[in-house]
């Protein structure tokens, strides 16, 4: 991803007592912070080898060292293009023959996030706003390395020759000519095969399958007793197997496409999905291309062109658009209230970082709110969609292989958009690129892959005293992240709202194209709904993880929150319950991860809190942040049901772990064709760690279920889901209260005016 560059002010050392140093190691003394002295807070500054040379230090003219060459590269800034041509070019290049280089295709290339500790000391003295705070105090004063340690890249490479998977670690910082080719490389750090795997698979594949299966003899002959002869309207979307038996096993790269076909070959926004093909079995072998399996089952009817089944405008599809909607403009005449420097944003007390990845999309780094004299308070340290699964209800073929792992079989931030093609915010916007390696290596930019703006929200509070008839009320101002993907025919957008009041939102919005079937003559079926002459739409669920590295309170280095689960009780008839309404929250700590598997419970209000066990607020409270749910739904599938081998983690609505660095995707690296039953969070937790007082990762899975609707084509209206993140006891009181009112609000008070009903389409003012 990548912004604007601006100019980097090198980052003035704030003591002259400090003393720099190349990675030295750093102790701390807790006698000098008596609310931590008990705990054992890890070195936050360690030697590093491979550190070359500290550039050379001057002096200001105030007598404090500065460095003389400021970092351009936060720790956990994207890779830019520049860097992933680098690490391809390093992998590539250490290829033992050229055979070897010319069968590498490269899955995915990302940063190598780096230690916490790496983070904190890149914000307290290297990158502003420069946050010394963040690290702990030491006695003779701080010990600062002149520089950080350098950025690395994680390459995950497949080899269609040997159909082999492996990943690769390249340190960048490492550049020279004197290679193969001449051209700048890297420093590999490690390299190694990752056995009995499938990497997820890519838009070039997708497409070389579509031309094999539609040059296949068989499935020509195939299209022409369904009366198809001009192959160009034919549609082959490649779909993972998913692992149903040992057929599906890893040793091959297989895909199991689904057939359509468009009626207008002229028309290059028709909706092709609205006719489905079906009785065609096909099985392909993406590592040589070839068509393994073929089998023309069934004859099953093409649909009728549904004269219903575009998207595009009005006059494009026979119809008429709405003539009676008024322009709304959104119009910010002193611009935003946010502030971005690099990918370092800042807006009412909240600031966090933005990152991106193939796999992930949107990340958010190190969220904070800035509380007045408590300084800068730690939210979280990561958060990103890390995983969704979408299972059908229709036992039929092919339906009940519809199973897809939309970003590890395939990957969300790959597949995002660009918003230059068509912007789906409004108001004053700041994008941020997104750049991807493609399957041979190359560098493709997504433009305006991330939109960041802010959004009025209504009321963020009002009240009235009805004894002077006095009002106050305050607009709700939220800042909202977001960024869209299209994976086949659906589309998701996800978003991150911030507001005024302490809470974050995380929000998916699910809209696109049903995923179809056709039907015989007279034919229903009870797995679906009926939405036009012999087409039918399957019941399926849409299932998302969202993965939180929570830090409430705690800085880098610190492990002191837990999690408590909150549920209503009804208290028991008797002397406590005279009157027979009492009801309270009760507490329970999650001690340990198989203790902390938890359902949903709406019946309950069922909540979480993650807490801070050393910080409290000033009615001698712990602390906290809530995790509160949304709508939300469990797995209607029977419990052996083939694909829930792969997506165990869909059993439970929250899991709680101790933060492991390499324990990021809930279904394991790698679920393309996994054959191993419950890889990923049910295997991590099994180890049963400590969640007492721990560096604590929630992972909360929340879903839909969608049963179609005549109203759902031949576009799915927008359906939200999502959860809160709320402060509980984090704030002395309501961050909302020093809200100002919106200039309209000022203005009518000035002017004695009020809001008067609509009258006759128009509104006037008294």
């Amino acid at each position: 991803m990548a912004t604007a560059q601006e100019k980097a002010t090198p980052p003035l050392l704030p003591r002259a007592s400090n003393v720099l140093h190349d990675w030295p190691a750093m102790k701390t003394d807790p006698s000098e912070d008596p609310i931590r002295s008990s705990a054992s807070v890890p070195t936050l500054i360690r030697p590093v080898d491979t550190l070359s040379d500290p550039p050379p230090l001057t002096t200001s003219t105030k007598g404090l060292p500065i460095m003389v060459r400021a970092q351009t590269s936060h720790p956990l800034d994207p890779l830019s293009a520049a860097e992933i041509s680098v690490a391809v070019s390093t992998v590539r290049a250490a290829g033992a023959t050229p055979e070897v280089r010319d069968s590498m295709r490269f899955i995915e290339v990302a940063l190598v996030e780096p230690d916490k500790h790496v983070v904190a000391l890149a914000d307290a003295y290297f990158f502003p706003p420069f946050q010394p705070s963040l690290l702990p105090r030491t006695k003779g004063g701080s010990f600062i390395p002149t520089k950080l340690p350098p950025r690395k890249a994680r390459l995950v490479v497949y080899n269609k020759r040997s159909n082999e998977t492996s990943i690769w670690i390249v340190e960048l910082s490492e550049v020279h000519a004197a290679t193969r080719g001449g051209h700048h490389r890297g420093k590999v750090i490690s390299s190694k095969l990752v056995p009995n795997v499938q990497p997820p698979m890519d838009a070039e594949e997708y497409a070389e399958c579509e031309a094999v299966v539609k040059e296949f003899p068989p499935f020509r002959e195939a299209m022409k007793k369904r009366g198809i002869e001009d192959l160009d309207l034919v549609m082959v979307d490649p779909w993972c197997v998913g692992y149903h038996s040992d057929a599906d096993a890893p040793s091959h790269r297989l895909a199991k496409p689904l057939i359509f076909c468009r009626t207008e070959s002229d028309c290059p926004m028709e909706n092709g999905y609205a006719r489905p093909v079906e009785g065609i079995h096909v099985l392909v072998d993406i590592q040589n291309m070839v068509v393994i399996e073929f089998e023309d089952r069934k004859l099953v009817p093409l649909p009728p062109a549904d004269p219903l089944r575009n998207y595009t405008p009005g006059e494009t599809r026979g119809g008429v658009d709405r003539s009676d909607v008024k322009p709304l403009q959104i119009i910010q005449p002193e611009g935003p209230s946010f502030r971005v420097n690099g990918h370092f944003v800042q807006w009412q007390r909240w600031n966090f970082r933005i990152g991106f990845t193939p796999r992930e999309g949107l990340v958010i780094y190190s969220v904070a709110y800035i509380d007045g004299s408590r300084g800068r308070r730690p939210v979280a340290h990561r958060l990103s969609f890390v995983e969704m699964v979408v299972p059908y209800g229709d036992p039929n073929d092919p339906h009940y292989r519809k199973n897809a792992f939309d970003a590890g079989e395939d990957g969300l931030g790959k597949n995002a958009h660009s918003l230059k093609k068509g912007c789906d915010c409004l108001g004053y916007i700041k994008y941020f690129d997104a750049h991807f390696t493609n399957f041979t290596g190359g560098v493709e930019t997504i433009e305006n892959c991330v939109c960041m703006h802010e959004e009025d929200h209504g009321i963020l509070w009002k009240h009235q005293d009805w004894r002077t008839g006095l009002a106050e009320v305050r607009r709700s101002r939220r800042l909202t992240v977001s960024f869209i993907c299209t994976v086949a025919n659906y589309e998701y957008g996800f978003f991150w709202h911030f507001y005024q009041d302490g809470k974050i939102e995380a929000e998916v919005k699910l809209t696109g194209i049903l995923s179809l079937g056709a039907l015989q003559p007279g034919e229903t079926r009870k797995y679906g709904t009926t939405i036009a002459p012999g087409l039918y739409a399957p019941v399926h669920q849409h299932f998302f993880v969202a993965r939180m590295d929570m830090s409430v309170d705690c800085k880098p280095g610190e492990a002191f929150n837990q999690v408590v689960e909150v549920d209503l009780k009804v208290e028991a008839p008797g002397k406590d319950n005279v009157h027979n309404n009492a009801f309270y929250p009760e507490e329970k700590l999650l001690r340990s991860e198989l203790e902390a598997t938890r359902y949903c419970n709406p019946l309950s209000a069922r909540h979480w809190i993650v807490r801070n066990t050393r910080t409290v607020n000033r009615t001698g409270q712990l602390t906290g942040y809530k995790l509160v749910p949304g709508s939300n739904c469990l797995p209607l599938a029977r419990p052996e049901a083939k694909f829930l081998r792969r997506a165990a983690f869909l059993k439970h609505n929250l899991w709680v772990t101790p933060y492991a660095r390499d324990e990021m995707f809930p279904g394991g690296e790698f679920p393309n064709q996994n054959p191993r039953v419950g890889e990923g969070l049910p295997t991590w937790v099994k180890q049963n760690r400590s969640l007492e007082e721990a560096d604590i990762v929630l992972w909360y899975v929340f879903g839909v279920t969608h049963i179609p609707r005549l109203e759902d084509w031949p576009v799915m209206p927008v359906d939200h889901i999502g959860f809160m993140l709320m402060p509980h006891g984090f704030f002395n009181c309501s961050p909302a209260i020093d809200v100002p009112p919106s200039i309209s609000d000022l203005e009518d008070k000035e002017n004695g005016l009020q809001a008067k009903p609509i009258q006759n389409g128009l509104l006037a003012k008294l």
